[in-house]
């Protein structure tokens, strides 16, 4: 089986965004899966009243049981008191044209497109917006401790081998290795 990937090109981001900015959902949903490093059941599992006048998101994960809180960052902020407006407290956040809740396969419908639109070819999914935060993060910050915290592993090494490090550091010692 082959796993999806974290988008690592800054560009490419950049593209998907411009491209999912045609719709407010849309672009919310991909830029809360790509700040924040929730699994999508968690960010589909929100209600407006999780993020409304809020400065963290507070959950407990669907899959680890786990509470995870975090602060919500002016990007986001910004786009979800722009998305929210006049929507009840207890709908969903991402609801679909039907007022259902949206699911995870429009969910991957949705990524997918984008990322297809914006030219990217390699293994895109739901999960890539997850990895994409842990990818960006560690090139920030270089902590890769921290991430493994925020991701709940159990070492470290899972966590690199998880956003793609581990490869990237492999691809980079052949390319730079001349006998």
């Amino acid at each position: 089986m082959k796993y999806v990937e974290p988008i690592r090109n800054k560009f490419e981001l950049k593209k998907v965004e411009k491209i999912l900015g045609r719709n407010k959902r849309d672009l919310l949903f991909f830029v809360l899966g790509t700040n924040s490093g929730l699994r999508i059941s968690d960010i589909l599992a929100l209600n407006v009243e999780d993020v409304k006048d809020r400065d963290f998101i507070d959950i407990e994960e669907k899959k680890t049981g786990k509470q995870k809180k975090f602060p919500i960052n002016k990007k986001l902020k910004t786009l979800i008191n722009d998305y929210i407006i006049d929507k009840p407290d207890d709908d969903p956040l991402f609801m679909t044209k039907f007022k259902n809740r949206l699911e995870r396969c429009n969910a991957y419908m949705i990524v997918k497109t984008a990322c297809k639109e914006a030219g990217i070819n390699y293994k895109i999914g739901t999960h890539s917006m997850r990895k994409t935060f842990g990818y960006h993060h560690y090139q920030q910050f270089k902590d890769v401790v921290i991430l493994q915290k925020i991701f709940n592993h159990s070492s470290p090494n899972i966590t690199l081998r998880y956003i793609g490090i581990e490869q990237d550091e492999i691809f980079e010692s052949y390319s730079n290795f001349i006998l």
